[in-house]
């Protein structure tokens, strides 16, 4: 059974409706096991367990969210000597284009190291049926790949 860990941030809650549909198409893969926490909530300890990561933070000043960069700061030091080479994907809620936010999270990952294996899913304004459509979309390919062994 292959894990899935999907780190989200929201403070409108816009970002997490995008996450909830992650999730939602995440579970339709049944040989992977996925796990849905806020930012606040996540630890190293589920960096270590999972396989695969998907990140949601909303935009904020053209910049991922401080709840994400704080994920990012108390597991960042401890997990790069691991060399946790997971596959990632990122979905970002956005009110501007997004992509401050998506360069500044890929760079960040990098240094863990992980692996980038989808393009980044941009949702801007409110979030829409196509919006949450793509965000079901991107659990359902990660956790596929997950469980065909593709990533």
């Amino acid at each position: 059974m292959k894990h899935l860990l999907i780190v989200y941030h929201s403070q409108t809650g816009h970002t997490k409706k995008l996450a909830d549909a992650v999730l939602r198409g995440a579970q339709e893969e049944d040989t992977v096991t996925t796990r849905l926490l806020r930012a606040v909530e996540a630890k190293l300890e589920d960096l270590i367990w999972c396989d695969g990561l998907i990140v949601g933070t909303p935009e904020n000043f053209g910049y991922m969210s401080g709840g994400i960069k704080d994920f990012f700061d108390r597991t960042y030091n401890e997990a790069e000597p691991l060399h946790l080479n997971i596959p990632y994907a990122l979905f970002v809620s956005a009110g501007n284009d997004g992509t401050g936010a998506v360069r500044e999270v890929d760079r960040i990952m990098l240094g863990y190291p992980m692996k980038k294996v989808a393009e980044p899913l941009i949702v801007r304004g409110e979030i829409s049926a196509s919006g949450l459509a793509a965000a079901s979309e991107l659990g359902l390919t990660l956790a596929s790949g997950l469980g065909f062994g593709i990533f």
